[in-house]
């Protein structure tokens, strides 16, 4: 497998997972990174199939080229519509609160758009700084490292579309563990410890009249 565009990367011969998705994004897998593919494209993009050889391309003209000197099952399946992740109620108004005032992630911060769709999944909250660079906020109600590698795996894809790139990352929630303000760091994600109680606060000074 090659990956041909701005970086070019290449996997040797292997017995992978090879996912198709019903909105055109493909993807490589190996028996192990359970959290992230080992190469994708992201929509929109078109698969063109030849014998041997399946050829991505996106908008921009990168392409992932697959070589199939084997092939040990071809199965389609139907998922139907997915309910998606359900945040529960703390997490869900935090998000809302955070996306009616971003300002209080970074000065100069505005909303672009709350649950931006990507390929894996939504991003919390799609923002611009002053500077009208784009930043991802993943929101939690308690940071820890899954919630890092999560919007990880969003910069990666975001990093990918030349219209939004670069894409900075900021991870906000009410308490932030040690362990994954550690990984954040190292991968230049900006950590965030918010008050919940205040916003709401805020909230409640931008609808009450007296």
């Amino acid at each position: 497998m090659d990956y041909v565009g701005r970086l070019s990367a290449h996997l040797p011969p292997a017995t992978r997972l090879v996912m198709v998705k019903a909105d055109g994004s493909v993807s490589i897998h190996a028996d192990d990174r359970a959290y992230k593919p080992l190469n994708w494209m992201s929509p929109p993009c078109r698969l063109e199939e030849a014998p041997g050889v399946w050829r991505v391309v996106n908008k921009a003209g990168e392409e992932l080229r697959i070589t199939l000197e084997e092939v040990f099952q071809d199965t389609a399946y139907d998922l139907g519509v997915d309910p998606g992740l359900r945040k529960d109620g703390v997490e869900a108004h935090l998000q809302e609160l955070l996306a009616a005032s971003p300002e209080v992630l970074g000065e100069g911060l505005t909303l672009i758009r709350r649950e931006y769709m990507t390929a894996i999944g939504p991003v919390d909250l799609l923002c611009r700084d002053a500077a009208h660079g784009t930043v991802a906020v993943e929101v939690k109600r308690r940071g820890e490292i899954d919630g890092v590698e999560q919007l990880t795996r969003y910069l990666e894809l975001l990093n990918r579309d030349p219209l939004l790139a670069p894409v900075q990352g900021v991870f906000a929630a009410q308490e932030i563990k040690p362990q994954a303000r550690v990984l954040a760091t190292d991968r230049g994600i900006r950590c965030v410890v918010v008050d919940y109680d205040k916003l709401r606060g805020i909230e409640r000074d931008e609808l009450t009249l007296f």
